[in-house]
């Protein structure tokens, strides 16, 4: 059985940054995609950032801010949130696919932690 436990969410000010983990287990993350969406209260969930072996893709909103990672030896998956404004609090979610290479939709992802709550001040 497959399980992503998201940890590193938390409360900071506007301009400061956190590193959010995605531990997987069950299976190699190396065989996996991997993502980040987010959801704020009374909104849909959107899509945040990607990374498979063969790329890394990001929404517009948070290019140039936030990063992607994943280290496969360790079976984690990260992201990096630099440059944090209020209109980026939300729920976060790690998602995991075997389906697709890379994908921004939620339907492409299989595997999805509970969530962390990152929050912004301004």
């Amino acid at each position: 059985q497959v399980q992503l436990v998201e940890s590193g969410g938390g409360l900071v000010q506007a301009g400061g940054s956190l590193r959010l983990s995605c531990a997987v287990s069950g299976r190699t993350l190396s065989s996996y995609a991997m993502a980040w969406f987010r959801q704020a209260p009374g909104m849909e969930r959107e899509f945040v950032a990607a990374v498979s072996w063969n790329g890394r893709t990001y929404a517009d909103s948070v290019k140039g801010r936030f990063t992607i990672s994943r280290d496969n030896a360790k079976n984690t998956g990260y992201l990096r949130m630099n440059s944090l404004t209020p209109e980026d609090t939300s729920v976060y979610y790690c998602a995991a696919s075997t389906r697709v290479p890379i994908a921004t939709v939620e339907g492409a992802y299989e595997y999805w932690g509970q969530g962390t709550q990152v929050t912004v001040s301004s």
